[in-house]
């Protein structure tokens, strides 16, 4: 009979990479737990120098900190972001843990293991069903000084291999061999001087980047453009960009459409075809620095007679292309930032979680 106080416990992070506080939290939650539900966040979205590593690598990576004996007790799994509504989010959570736990007819206890270290763990108080256990302040060097080291190439020999565990040392060492650290590195170095060159010196209030983006409809159809540079080159995006000085937002918005995609519709039809508007403003959804967007909604009218309204890459678009919503819907691996998510504001939610 075990001796453990909880039947389950739950550690949520996005363990990019894993490092010794991830380790200490798994660890505790094993010593509390008959079994432990490792919840991996932010999966399902591209590479980037801030989420570099996919749900699989970060799979092998919290497995590698693991105890032999600990390994069948502890079962990792996936849950994408939804950055502008956090009640789905928990819900995401809640079933990805609810498919886990064996129901014998009563409702397991289910213990939260955490480090509320600052503002960014406030989801540790999101979950008032679980038990909360804290921890802590665990001598480690934190997952940003990490990819801040690991991705510049003359700092990375700062970063020891006793930093980290050893599972991740390695996983780090193999990765640098790949295309995609390479890829990585050179984003890293492009945001590093996007943001110096816009950041006002001695100020105490940055820049804050107010852009535009269309999501554009027809026929069932998603109007989407790949980015050609960086950050996200070679991810899909909405039409879009920055604000020019003398532009209202909505003429922002069509300029930049026509200009990346010549779509072939006259300016008045589509300021005609503009159904809704939001502002997007997760604080962390661009990586370029503070930059609040305003999504548009148009729903263009369809001619069954000459198909979908012709469109051409231009601009700094690398390609264009009109996609069924339905395969859209398993785009979000391949969204820039959080594209996936205006888009699905608009087009009623429809996106899988």
């Amino acid at each position: 009979m075990s001796t453990r106080k909880y039947p389950y416990a739950v550690v949520i992070g996005r363990f990019q990479p894993v490092h010794f506080g991830h380790q200490r939290l798994i660890e505790e939650a094993a010593r509390a737990a008959d079994r432990v539900i490792v919840v991996v966040g932010s999966d399902r979205t591209p590479r980037s120098a801030k989420n570099p590593f996919t749900f699989d690598e970060r799979e092998r990576m919290v497995r590698a900190c693991l105890r032999s004996t600990d390994q069948m007790r502890v079962s990792v799994v996936g849950v994408g972001d939804s950055p502008y509504n956090d009640q789905l989010w928990i819900a995401s959570i809640q079933s990805a843990v609810d498919k886990l736990i064996v129901q014998d007819g009563h409702k397991p206890k289910v213990a939260l293991v955490g480090h509320l270290k600052d503002a960014s763990s406030y989801y540790l108080k999101l979950f008032p069903s679980w038990e909360f256990v804290g921890l802590h302040a665990v001598e480690s060097i934190h997952a940003t000084d990490v990819r801040n080291l690991y991705f510049d190439p003359e700092m990375r020999g700062q970063l020891s291999p006793s930093d980290l565990p050893d599972g991740t040392a390695a996983f780090l060492e193999r990765f640098t061999q790949t295309g995609d650290y390479a890829a990585l590195c050179e984003e890293r170095a492009f945001l590093l001087d996007y943001r110096d060159k816009y950041r006002y010196a001695g100020s105490e209030f940055p820049p804050i980047f107010t852009t535009v983006d269309a999501v554009v409809v027809e026929a069932g159809h998603i109007l989407l453009v790949q980015r050609k540079f960086h950050p996200g080159k070679g991810t899909w995006a909405l039409p879009g960009g920055f604000v020019g000085q003398h532009e209202r937002l909505q003429d922002a918005a069509v300029r930049e459409l026509r200009e990346e995609t010549r779509l072939k519709v006259p300016v008045p039809v589509l300021n005609g075809s503009m159904k809704a508007s939001h502002v997007f403003d997760a604080p962390e959804r661009s990586q370029r620095g503070r930059t609040i967007t305003h999504g548009f909604f148009f729903e263009l009218a369809h001619n069954q007679w000459t198909g979908l309204s012709d469109v051409r890459a231009d601009d700094d678009a690398a390609a264009v292309r009109w996609v069924p919503i339905a395969e859209f819907l398993d785009m979000q691996e391949c969204m820039y930032e959080d594209h996936f998510f205006i888009a699905n504001h608009f087009l009623g939610g429809l996106g899988k979680n």
